[in-house]
Protein backbone atom coordinates (compact mmCIF):
# COMPACT_ATOMS: atom_id res chain seq x y z
CA UNK A 1 0.00 0.00 0.00
CA UNK A 2 1.34 3.48 -0.81
CA UNK A 3 2.78 5.66 1.92
CA UNK A 4 1.12 9.03 2.45
CA UNK A 5 1.49 11.02 -0.75
CA UNK A 6 0.48 14.31 -2.34
CA UNK A 7 -2.64 14.09 -4.43
CA UNK A 8 -3.81 17.14 -6.37
CA UNK A 9 -6.75 16.38 -8.64
CA UNK A 10 -8.73 18.61 -10.96
CA UNK A 11 -11.96 18.45 -12.92
CA UNK A 12 -12.20 20.49 -16.09
CA UNK A 13 -13.54 23.98 -15.50
CA UNK A 14 -17.00 24.04 -17.01
CA UNK A 15 -18.43 26.61 -19.39
CA UNK A 16 -20.92 28.67 -17.41
CA UNK A 17 -23.01 28.97 -20.56
CA UNK A 18 -24.09 25.34 -20.43
CA UNK A 19 -26.70 24.22 -17.93
CA UNK A 20 -25.26 21.45 -15.73
CA UNK A 21 -26.37 17.97 -16.82
CA UNK A 22 -25.44 14.50 -15.59
CA UNK A 23 -22.41 14.42 -17.92
CA UNK A 24 -20.87 17.30 -15.95
CA UNK A 25 -21.94 15.73 -12.65
CA UNK A 26 -20.36 12.39 -13.66
CA UNK A 27 -16.94 14.03 -13.99
CA UNK A 28 -17.37 15.85 -10.68
CA UNK A 29 -18.39 12.70 -8.80
CA UNK A 30 -15.51 10.64 -10.19
CA UNK A 31 -12.99 13.27 -9.12
CA UNK A 32 -14.67 13.62 -5.73
CA UNK A 33 -14.60 9.86 -5.05
CA UNK A 34 -10.88 9.70 -5.86
CA UNK A 35 -10.14 12.77 -3.72
CA UNK A 36 -12.22 11.52 -0.78
CA UNK A 37 -10.40 8.17 -0.91
CA UNK A 38 -6.97 9.81 -0.87
CA UNK A 39 -8.04 12.28 1.81
CA UNK A 40 -9.29 9.42 4.00
CA UNK A 41 -6.00 7.61 3.38
CA UNK A 42 -4.18 10.56 4.98
CA UNK A 43 -2.71 11.82 1.70
CA UNK A 44 -2.13 15.56 1.26
CA UNK A 45 -5.17 15.95 -0.97
CA UNK A 46 -6.56 18.91 -2.90
CA UNK A 47 -9.59 18.83 -5.22
CA UNK A 48 -10.06 21.73 -7.61
CA UNK A 49 -13.07 22.53 -9.76
CA UNK A 50 -14.45 25.73 -11.23
CA UNK A 51 -15.87 27.61 -14.18
CA UNK A 52 -14.63 28.90 -17.52
CA UNK A 53 -16.13 32.34 -18.15
CA UNK A 54 -14.34 34.00 -21.08
CA UNK A 55 -14.73 33.59 -24.83
CA UNK A 56 -17.04 34.50 -27.66
CA UNK A 57 -19.87 32.11 -26.78
CA UNK A 58 -20.42 33.73 -23.37
CA UNK A 59 -20.12 37.25 -24.77
CA UNK A 60 -22.75 36.50 -27.42
CA UNK A 61 -25.18 34.91 -24.95
CA UNK A 62 -24.80 37.75 -22.45
CA UNK A 63 -25.40 40.33 -25.18
CA UNK A 64 -28.45 38.41 -26.43
CA UNK A 65 -29.79 38.52 -22.86
CA UNK A 66 -29.17 42.26 -22.56
CA UNK A 67 -26.45 42.03 -19.94
CA UNK A 68 -22.68 42.25 -19.47
CA UNK A 69 -20.69 38.99 -19.69
CA UNK A 70 -19.36 39.24 -16.11
CA UNK A 71 -22.86 39.77 -14.69
CA UNK A 72 -24.12 36.87 -16.83
CA UNK A 73 -21.33 34.60 -15.52
CA UNK A 74 -21.88 35.68 -11.90
CA UNK A 75 -25.54 34.77 -12.11
CA UNK A 76 -24.91 31.35 -13.67
CA UNK A 77 -22.17 30.43 -11.19
CA UNK A 78 -24.38 31.22 -8.21
CA UNK A 79 -27.65 29.83 -9.63
CA UNK A 80 -26.41 26.70 -11.42
CA UNK A 81 -22.79 25.66 -11.00
CA UNK A 82 -22.16 26.03 -7.27
CA UNK A 83 -25.57 24.47 -6.41
CA UNK A 84 -24.60 21.45 -8.56
CA UNK A 85 -21.79 20.67 -6.11
CA UNK A 86 -24.27 20.55 -3.23
CA UNK A 87 -26.77 18.46 -5.20
CA UNK A 88 -24.25 15.64 -5.72
CA UNK A 89 -22.32 16.14 -2.45
CA UNK A 90 -18.92 17.27 -3.79
CA UNK A 91 -16.25 18.04 -1.17
CA UNK A 92 -14.00 20.27 -3.29
CA UNK A 93 -11.16 22.20 -1.63
CA UNK A 94 -11.20 25.12 -4.05
CA UNK A 95 -13.38 26.63 -6.77
CA UNK A 96 -11.67 28.77 -9.41
CA UNK A 97 -13.32 31.15 -11.83
CA UNK A 98 -11.37 32.43 -14.81
CA UNK A 99 -12.63 35.92 -13.90
CA UNK A 100 -10.87 35.68 -10.50
CA UNK A 101 -8.13 38.27 -10.06
CA UNK A 102 -5.66 35.52 -9.02
CA UNK A 103 -6.29 33.73 -12.31
CA UNK A 104 -6.01 36.79 -14.54
CA UNK A 105 -2.76 37.80 -12.83
CA UNK A 106 -1.27 34.31 -13.25
CA UNK A 107 -2.24 34.16 -16.94
CA UNK A 108 -0.48 37.48 -17.57
CA UNK A 109 2.69 36.25 -15.80
CA UNK A 110 2.67 33.01 -17.81
CA UNK A 111 2.10 34.72 -21.17
CA UNK A 112 4.80 37.29 -20.54
CA UNK A 113 7.28 34.52 -19.70
CA UNK A 114 6.54 32.66 -22.95
CA UNK A 115 6.83 35.91 -24.94
CA UNK A 116 10.11 36.94 -23.28
CA UNK A 117 11.63 33.53 -24.00
CA UNK A 118 10.70 33.54 -27.67
CA UNK A 119 7.88 30.99 -27.68
CA UNK A 120 5.32 33.48 -29.07
CA UNK A 121 5.24 35.40 -32.37
CA UNK A 122 2.76 37.55 -34.34
CA UNK A 123 1.22 36.25 -37.56
CA UNK A 124 -1.76 36.30 -39.91
CA UNK A 125 -4.39 33.63 -39.54
CA UNK A 126 -7.36 32.30 -41.48
CA UNK A 127 -9.24 29.21 -40.32
CA UNK A 128 -12.65 27.69 -39.62
CA UNK A 129 -13.76 28.36 -36.04
CA UNK A 130 -16.47 26.68 -33.93
CA UNK A 131 -17.93 29.05 -31.35
CA UNK A 132 -19.44 26.09 -29.48
CA UNK A 133 -16.03 24.43 -29.04
CA UNK A 134 -14.24 27.82 -28.87
CA UNK A 135 -11.72 26.18 -31.19
CA UNK A 136 -10.19 26.47 -34.66
CA UNK A 137 -11.18 23.04 -35.92
CA UNK A 138 -8.67 20.47 -37.21
CA UNK A 139 -9.56 18.90 -40.58
CA UNK A 140 -10.63 15.67 -38.83
CA UNK A 141 -13.49 17.53 -37.10
CA UNK A 142 -14.85 19.44 -40.11
CA UNK A 143 -17.70 17.77 -41.99
CA UNK A 144 -20.19 18.74 -44.70
CA UNK A 145 -23.46 20.09 -43.40
CA UNK A 146 -26.81 18.43 -44.00
CA UNK A 147 -30.39 19.66 -44.15
CA UNK A 148 -30.58 23.38 -43.33
CA UNK A 149 -26.76 23.54 -43.35
CA UNK A 150 -26.23 21.75 -46.69
CA UNK A 151 -23.33 23.25 -48.61
CA UNK A 152 -21.67 24.57 -45.45
CA UNK A 153 -18.81 23.22 -43.38
CA UNK A 154 -19.99 22.23 -39.89
CA UNK A 155 -18.39 21.11 -36.62
CA UNK A 156 -18.42 17.31 -36.23
CA UNK A 157 -19.25 17.71 -32.53
CA UNK A 158 -21.89 20.47 -32.59
CA UNK A 159 -23.27 19.99 -36.15
CA UNK A 160 -23.35 23.81 -36.45
CA UNK A 161 -21.80 25.88 -39.27
CA UNK A 162 -18.19 26.97 -38.77
CA UNK A 163 -17.10 30.59 -39.13
CA UNK A 164 -14.17 31.58 -41.34
CA UNK A 165 -12.00 33.90 -39.29
CA UNK A 166 -9.20 36.08 -40.60
CA UNK A 167 -7.18 37.84 -37.93
CA UNK A 168 -3.72 39.00 -37.03
CA UNK A 169 -2.96 36.95 -33.94
CA UNK A 170 -0.18 35.91 -31.64
CA UNK A 171 0.91 32.31 -31.99
CA UNK A 172 2.47 29.81 -29.57
CA UNK A 173 5.26 27.77 -31.23
CA UNK A 174 3.61 24.46 -30.36
CA UNK A 175 5.15 22.66 -33.33
CA UNK A 176 8.53 22.95 -31.62
CA UNK A 177 7.34 20.56 -28.87
CA UNK A 178 6.23 17.67 -31.05
CA UNK A 179 9.27 15.47 -30.37
CA UNK A 180 9.31 16.27 -26.66
CA UNK A 181 5.64 15.33 -26.38
CA UNK A 182 6.14 12.03 -28.18
CA UNK A 183 9.09 11.30 -25.88
CA UNK A 184 6.88 12.08 -22.86
CA UNK A 185 4.20 9.59 -23.99
CA UNK A 186 6.91 6.99 -24.60
CA UNK A 187 8.74 7.45 -21.29
CA UNK A 188 5.57 7.70 -19.19
CA UNK A 189 3.00 5.29 -20.62
CA UNK A 190 0.55 6.18 -17.84
CA UNK A 191 0.74 9.94 -18.51
CA UNK A 192 -2.42 9.63 -20.63
CA UNK A 193 -5.00 7.08 -19.50
CA UNK A 194 -6.73 4.86 -20.46
CA UNK A 195 -4.62 3.18 -23.17
CA UNK A 196 -7.21 3.96 -25.88
CA UNK A 197 -6.92 7.67 -25.06
CA UNK A 198 -3.12 7.49 -25.09
CA UNK A 199 -3.09 5.86 -28.52
CA UNK A 200 -5.40 8.53 -29.90
CA UNK A 201 -3.18 11.33 -28.56
CA UNK A 202 0.01 9.77 -29.95
CA UNK A 203 -1.61 9.34 -33.39
CA UNK A 204 -2.71 12.98 -33.38
CA UNK A 205 0.76 14.32 -32.49
CA UNK A 206 2.49 12.02 -34.98
CA UNK A 207 0.46 13.65 -37.79
CA UNK A 208 2.36 16.86 -37.06
CA UNK A 209 1.59 19.80 -34.78
CA UNK A 210 0.78 23.28 -36.02
CA UNK A 211 1.47 26.44 -34.07
CA UNK A 212 -1.46 27.60 -31.94
CA UNK A 213 -3.24 30.94 -32.26
CA UNK A 214 -3.40 32.27 -28.69
CA UNK A 215 -5.07 35.65 -29.10
CA UNK A 216 -8.16 37.26 -30.61
CA UNK A 217 -8.85 40.85 -31.68
CA UNK A 218 -12.48 40.61 -32.85
CA UNK A 219 -13.94 40.86 -29.32
CA UNK A 220 -12.74 42.01 -25.90
CA UNK A 221 -14.24 39.51 -23.41
CA UNK A 222 -11.05 37.87 -22.20
CA UNK A 223 -7.73 38.45 -20.46
CA UNK A 224 -5.65 41.11 -22.26
CA UNK A 225 -2.32 40.04 -23.78
CA UNK A 226 0.13 41.76 -21.38
CA UNK A 227 2.37 43.33 -24.06
CA UNK A 228 -0.48 44.22 -26.46
CA UNK A 229 -3.86 45.01 -24.93
CA UNK A 230 -5.54 45.21 -28.34
CA UNK A 231 -5.58 41.39 -28.13
CA UNK A 232 -7.30 39.11 -25.62
CA UNK A 233 -6.07 35.62 -24.74
CA UNK A 234 -7.59 32.67 -26.60
CA UNK A 235 -10.10 31.13 -24.18
CA UNK A 236 -8.49 27.66 -24.07
CA UNK A 237 -5.01 29.06 -23.41
CA UNK A 238 -6.51 31.05 -20.54
CA UNK A 239 -8.67 28.16 -19.22
CA UNK A 240 -5.94 25.51 -19.04
CA UNK A 241 -3.87 27.76 -16.81
CA UNK A 242 -6.48 27.54 -14.03
CA UNK A 243 -4.79 24.40 -12.75
CA UNK A 244 -1.70 26.38 -11.76
CA UNK A 245 -3.18 29.83 -11.06
CA UNK A 246 -5.49 28.22 -8.47
CA UNK A 247 -2.48 26.78 -6.68
CA UNK A 248 -0.37 29.92 -6.43
CA UNK A 249 1.33 30.35 -9.81
CA UNK A 250 1.84 34.03 -10.53
CA UNK A 251 0.84 34.95 -6.99
CA UNK A 252 2.76 37.44 -4.91
CA UNK A 253 4.83 36.54 -1.88
CA UNK A 254 6.28 33.36 -0.38
CA UNK A 255 2.87 31.85 0.49
CA UNK A 256 1.85 31.57 -3.16
CA UNK A 257 5.19 30.02 -4.11
CA UNK A 258 4.95 27.54 -1.22
CA UNK A 259 1.41 26.56 -2.22
CA UNK A 260 2.47 26.01 -5.82
CA UNK A 261 5.47 23.90 -4.75
CA UNK A 262 3.19 21.84 -2.50
CA UNK A 263 0.41 21.18 -5.02
CA UNK A 264 1.86 21.06 -8.52
CA UNK A 265 2.08 18.79 -10.50
CA UNK A 266 -1.47 17.44 -10.31
CA UNK A 267 -3.63 14.99 -12.21
CA UNK A 268 -6.54 15.90 -14.48
CA UNK A 269 -9.83 14.12 -15.11
CA UNK A 270 -11.41 15.27 -18.37
CA UNK A 271 -14.04 14.16 -20.86
CA UNK A 272 -12.53 12.57 -23.95
CA UNK A 273 -13.78 15.44 -26.15
CA UNK A 274 -11.27 17.80 -24.47
CA UNK A 275 -8.47 15.25 -24.12
CA UNK A 276 -6.35 16.82 -26.87
CA UNK A 277 -6.23 20.19 -25.10
CA UNK A 278 -5.04 18.56 -21.87
CA UNK A 279 -2.69 15.92 -23.25
CA UNK A 280 -1.10 17.92 -26.10
CA UNK A 281 -1.50 21.70 -25.79
CA UNK A 282 -1.25 21.88 -21.99
CA UNK A 283 1.99 19.89 -21.51
CA UNK A 284 3.54 21.84 -24.42
CA UNK A 285 2.62 25.10 -22.68
CA UNK A 286 4.17 23.88 -19.41
CA UNK A 287 7.34 22.69 -21.15
CA UNK A 288 7.72 26.13 -22.75
CA UNK A 289 7.38 27.80 -19.34
CA UNK A 290 9.90 25.43 -17.73
CA UNK A 291 7.25 23.88 -15.45
CA UNK A 292 6.56 20.24 -14.71
CA UNK A 293 3.91 18.52 -16.81
CA UNK A 294 0.93 16.90 -15.02
CA UNK A 295 1.23 13.50 -13.34
CA UNK A 296 -1.69 12.04 -15.28
CA UNK A 297 -4.39 13.06 -17.74
CA UNK A 298 -7.36 10.68 -17.56
CA UNK A 299 -9.88 10.92 -20.40
CA UNK A 300 -13.20 9.36 -19.44
CA UNK A 301 -15.96 8.35 -21.84
CA UNK A 302 -19.26 10.02 -22.60
CA UNK A 303 -22.55 9.33 -20.92
CA UNK A 304 -25.01 8.32 -23.61
CA UNK A 305 -28.79 8.67 -23.44
CA UNK A 306 -30.66 6.86 -26.19
CA UNK A 307 -27.31 6.30 -27.92
CA UNK A 308 -26.47 10.03 -28.05
CA UNK A 309 -23.88 11.98 -26.07
CA UNK A 310 -25.40 14.08 -23.28
CA UNK A 311 -26.21 17.51 -24.68
CA UNK A 312 -28.63 20.28 -23.80
CA UNK A 313 -28.80 21.36 -27.45
CA UNK A 314 -29.95 17.85 -28.50
CA UNK A 315 -32.38 17.54 -25.56
CA UNK A 316 -30.63 14.49 -24.14
CA UNK A 317 -29.43 16.51 -21.16
CA UNK A 318 -30.80 15.31 -17.82
CA UNK A 319 -30.37 17.65 -14.83
CA UNK A 320 -28.75 15.87 -11.86
CA UNK A 321 -31.57 16.89 -9.51
CA UNK A 322 -34.04 14.97 -11.70
CA UNK A 323 -32.27 11.88 -10.32
CA UNK A 324 -31.30 13.04 -6.83
CA UNK A 325 -34.80 14.32 -6.01
CA UNK A 326 -36.06 10.73 -6.30
CA UNK A 327 -33.09 8.51 -5.48
CA UNK A 328 -30.83 10.78 -3.38
CA UNK A 329 -27.24 11.90 -4.00
CA UNK A 330 -25.68 8.66 -2.67
CA UNK A 331 -27.53 6.57 -5.25
CA UNK A 332 -26.55 9.03 -8.01
CA UNK A 333 -22.90 8.74 -6.99
CA UNK A 334 -22.95 4.96 -6.63
CA UNK A 335 -24.80 4.31 -9.89
CA UNK A 336 -22.48 6.27 -12.16
CA UNK A 337 -19.32 4.96 -10.50
CA UNK A 338 -20.51 1.33 -10.61
CA UNK A 339 -22.53 1.06 -13.81
CA UNK A 340 -20.02 2.75 -16.14
CA UNK A 341 -16.51 1.43 -16.78
CA UNK A 342 -14.46 4.53 -16.01
CA UNK A 343 -12.67 5.48 -19.23
CA UNK A 344 -15.32 3.98 -21.55
CA UNK A 345 -18.61 5.38 -22.83
CA UNK A 346 -21.60 4.40 -20.72
CA UNK A 347 -25.35 4.40 -21.28
CA UNK A 348 -27.78 5.83 -18.77
CA UNK A 349 -31.29 4.47 -18.34
CA UNK A 350 -33.85 5.07 -15.62
CA UNK A 351 -34.64 1.33 -15.59
CA UNK A 352 -31.03 0.36 -14.89
CA UNK A 353 -30.73 3.01 -12.17
CA UNK A 354 -33.94 1.83 -10.45
CA UNK A 355 -32.90 -1.84 -10.71
CA UNK A 356 -29.43 -1.25 -9.25
CA UNK A 357 -30.84 0.96 -6.51
CA UNK A 358 -33.17 -1.83 -5.42
CA UNK A 359 -30.88 -4.84 -5.88
CA UNK A 360 -27.48 -3.50 -4.89
CA UNK A 361 -28.08 -0.57 -2.55
CA UNK A 362 -31.41 -1.28 -0.83
CA UNK A 363 -31.32 -5.10 -0.77
CA UNK A 364 -27.59 -5.77 -0.96
CA UNK A 365 -25.98 -3.21 1.35
CA UNK A 366 -28.86 -1.48 3.14
CA UNK A 367 -30.70 -4.66 4.12
CA UNK A 368 -27.45 -6.27 5.30
CA UNK A 369 -26.81 -3.37 7.66
CA UNK A 370 -30.34 -3.31 9.05
CA UNK A 371 -30.42 -7.10 9.61
CA UNK A 372 -27.15 -7.20 11.54
CA UNK A 373 -27.98 -4.21 13.73
CA UNK A 374 -31.49 -5.55 14.38
CA UNK A 375 -30.07 -8.91 15.53
CA UNK A 376 -27.53 -7.18 17.77
CA UNK A 377 -30.41 -5.21 19.30
CA UNK A 378 -32.58 -8.30 19.71
CA UNK A 379 -30.01 -10.77 21.02
CA UNK A 380 -27.35 -8.57 22.67
CA UNK A 381 -29.26 -5.53 23.95
CA UNK A 382 -27.98 -3.29 21.14
CA UNK A 383 -24.28 -3.76 21.86
CA UNK A 384 -21.43 -5.37 19.93
CA UNK A 385 -21.21 -8.98 21.15
CA UNK A 386 -17.98 -10.61 22.21
CA UNK A 387 -16.41 -12.85 19.60
CA UNK A 388 -15.47 -16.38 20.63
CA UNK A 389 -13.17 -18.83 18.85
CA UNK A 390 -12.75 -18.01 15.15
CA UNK A 391 -13.86 -20.67 12.70
CA UNK A 392 -13.06 -21.02 9.01
CA UNK A 393 -16.10 -19.04 7.74
CA UNK A 394 -15.28 -16.13 10.09
CA UNK A 395 -11.64 -16.16 9.03
CA UNK A 396 -12.72 -16.12 5.38
CA UNK A 397 -14.68 -12.92 5.96
CA UNK A 398 -11.80 -11.27 7.83
CA UNK A 399 -9.28 -12.24 5.15
CA UNK A 400 -11.61 -11.11 2.38
CA UNK A 401 -11.99 -7.69 4.03
CA UNK A 402 -8.20 -7.28 4.03
CA UNK A 403 -7.94 -8.51 0.43
CA UNK A 404 -10.66 -6.25 -0.98
CA UNK A 405 -9.22 -3.23 0.87
CA UNK A 406 -5.82 -3.75 -0.77
CA UNK A 407 -7.35 -4.51 -4.17
CA UNK A 408 -9.69 -1.50 -4.08
CA UNK A 409 -6.85 0.82 -3.15
CA UNK A 410 -4.76 -0.51 -6.01
CA UNK A 411 -7.65 0.06 -8.44
CA UNK A 412 -8.21 3.60 -7.13
CA UNK A 413 -4.51 4.33 -7.77
CA UNK A 414 -5.16 3.29 -11.39
CA UNK A 415 -8.30 5.53 -11.62
CA UNK A 416 -10.41 2.36 -12.10
CA UNK A 417 -13.23 3.43 -9.78
CA UNK A 418 -15.74 0.90 -11.14
CA UNK A 419 -13.28 -1.94 -10.46
CA UNK A 420 -12.60 -0.67 -6.93
CA UNK A 421 -16.35 -0.70 -6.22
CA UNK A 422 -16.69 -4.20 -7.68
CA UNK A 423 -13.95 -5.36 -5.27
CA UNK A 424 -15.69 -3.79 -2.26
CA UNK A 425 -19.00 -5.33 -3.31
CA UNK A 426 -17.40 -8.77 -3.00
CA UNK A 427 -17.47 -8.14 0.76
CA UNK A 428 -21.14 -7.04 0.66
CA UNK A 429 -22.08 -10.25 -1.17
CA UNK A 430 -19.88 -12.43 1.06
CA UNK A 431 -21.43 -11.03 4.24
CA UNK A 432 -24.94 -11.68 2.93
CA UNK A 433 -23.90 -15.23 2.07
CA UNK A 434 -22.23 -15.64 5.48
CA UNK A 435 -25.45 -14.76 7.32
CA UNK A 436 -27.46 -17.14 5.12
CA UNK A 437 -25.04 -20.00 5.89
CA UNK A 438 -24.47 -19.30 9.61
CA UNK A 439 -28.16 -18.65 10.37
CA UNK A 440 -27.72 -16.51 13.51
CA UNK A 441 -31.50 -16.50 14.01
CA UNK A 442 -31.32 -20.30 14.41
CA UNK A 443 -28.26 -20.11 16.69
CA UNK A 444 -30.20 -17.70 18.92
CA UNK A 445 -32.73 -20.43 19.72
CA UNK A 446 -30.06 -22.67 21.31
CA UNK A 447 -28.50 -21.36 24.56
CA UNK A 448 -25.53 -23.70 23.99
CA UNK A 449 -24.72 -21.74 20.81
CA UNK A 450 -24.60 -18.37 22.57
CA UNK A 451 -20.85 -17.91 22.05
CA UNK A 452 -21.10 -18.93 18.40
CA UNK A 453 -23.97 -16.48 17.90
CA UNK A 454 -21.77 -13.72 19.35
CA UNK A 455 -18.89 -14.62 17.04
CA UNK A 456 -21.09 -14.60 13.93
CA UNK A 457 -22.68 -11.25 14.73
CA UNK A 458 -19.36 -9.72 15.83
CA UNK A 459 -17.85 -10.83 12.51
CA UNK A 460 -20.77 -9.41 10.52
CA UNK A 461 -20.65 -6.15 12.51
CA UNK A 462 -16.92 -5.78 11.93
CA UNK A 463 -17.61 -6.38 8.23
CA UNK A 464 -20.10 -3.50 8.27
CA UNK A 465 -17.51 -1.31 9.97
CA UNK A 466 -15.05 -2.07 7.15
CA UNK A 467 -17.73 -1.42 4.51
CA UNK A 468 -18.64 1.93 6.09
CA UNK A 469 -15.00 3.02 5.77
CA UNK A 470 -14.50 1.65 2.24
CA UNK A 471 -17.76 3.00 0.82
CA UNK A 472 -17.59 6.40 2.52
CA UNK A 473 -15.94 8.10 -0.51
CA UNK A 474 -18.80 6.88 -2.74
CA UNK A 475 -21.92 7.02 -0.53
CA UNK A 476 -20.97 9.49 2.23
CA UNK A 477 -24.48 10.06 3.62
CA UNK A 478 -25.51 6.41 4.05
CA UNK A 479 -22.14 5.37 5.49
CA UNK A 480 -22.21 8.23 8.02
CA UNK A 481 -25.62 6.98 9.23
CA UNK A 482 -24.29 3.42 9.48
CA UNK A 483 -21.14 4.57 11.29
CA UNK A 484 -23.23 6.36 13.90
CA UNK A 485 -25.59 3.39 14.34
CA UNK A 486 -22.61 1.04 14.82
CA UNK A 487 -21.45 3.22 17.72
CA UNK A 488 -18.22 3.68 15.77
CA UNK A 489 -18.26 7.47 16.04
CA UNK A 490 -18.01 7.24 19.85
CA UNK A 491 -15.59 4.32 19.78
CA UNK A 492 -13.27 5.24 16.88
CA UNK A 493 -13.97 8.87 15.97
CA UNK A 494 -15.21 10.54 12.81
CA UNK A 495 -15.71 8.30 9.78
CA UNK A 496 -13.85 10.59 7.36
CA UNK A 497 -10.77 10.39 9.60
CA UNK A 498 -10.50 6.58 9.48
CA UNK A 499 -7.41 5.36 7.57
CA UNK A 500 -9.07 3.76 4.56
CA UNK A 501 -6.07 1.66 3.55
CA UNK A 502 -6.40 -0.09 6.94
CA UNK A 503 -10.16 -0.72 6.69
CA UNK A 504 -9.49 -4.48 6.48
CA UNK A 505 -7.58 -4.54 9.81
CA UNK A 506 -9.58 -6.66 12.29
CA UNK A 507 -11.09 -6.12 14.82
CA UNK A 508 -11.35 -2.41 15.50
CA UNK A 509 -14.69 -1.97 17.25
CA UNK A 510 -14.39 -2.68 21.00
CA UNK A 511 -16.53 -5.46 22.42
CA UNK A 512 -19.65 -4.07 24.09
CA UNK A 513 -19.78 -0.91 21.94
CA UNK A 514 -23.36 0.41 22.30
CA UNK A 515 -25.28 0.71 19.05
CA UNK A 516 -28.23 2.79 17.91
CA UNK A 517 -31.26 2.04 15.75
CA UNK A 518 -30.61 2.43 12.03
CA UNK A 519 -33.00 4.18 9.67
CA UNK A 520 -33.24 2.58 6.23
CA UNK A 521 -30.10 3.58 4.35
CA UNK A 522 -31.84 3.34 0.98
CA UNK A 523 -35.61 3.69 1.48
CA UNK A 524 -37.97 1.90 -0.85
CA UNK A 525 -39.02 4.08 -3.78
CA UNK A 526 -42.70 3.43 -4.33
CA UNK A 527 -43.09 4.67 -7.86
CA UNK A 528 -40.93 5.77 -10.75
CA UNK A 529 -43.82 6.68 -13.03
CA UNK A 530 -43.05 9.01 -15.85
CA UNK A 531 -39.41 8.01 -16.00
Amino acid sequence: MPEHQRFFLTTPIFYVNDAPHIGHAYTEVAADVLARWHRQAGDDTWLLTGTDEHGQKILRTATANGTEPKAWADRLVESAWKPLLDTIDIANDDFIRTTDERHERGVAVFLQKLYDEGHVYAGEFEALYCVGCEEFKPKSEIVDGEGAFAGEKVCAIHSKPLELLQEKNYFFKMSAFQDRLLALYEERPDFVRPASARNEVIAFVQQGLEDLSISRTSFDWGIPIPWDDSHVTYVWFDALLNYITATGYGGEGPEAAAQFARRWPGSHIVGKDILRFHAVIWPAMLMAAGLEVPNHVFGHGWLLVGGEKMSKSKLTGIAPNEITDTFGSDAFRYYFMRAVSFGQDGSFSWEDLAARYQAELANGFGNLASRVLAMNAKYFDGALPAAGAEQAPDRAIRELAAAVTAAADERIEAFAIHEALAEIWRLVDALNGYLTEQEPWALAKDPAQRERLGTVLATATEGLRALAELLHPVVPIATAKLWKALGAEQALGELGAQPIREAGRWPRLPEGTPQQPLDALFPRIESDEGK
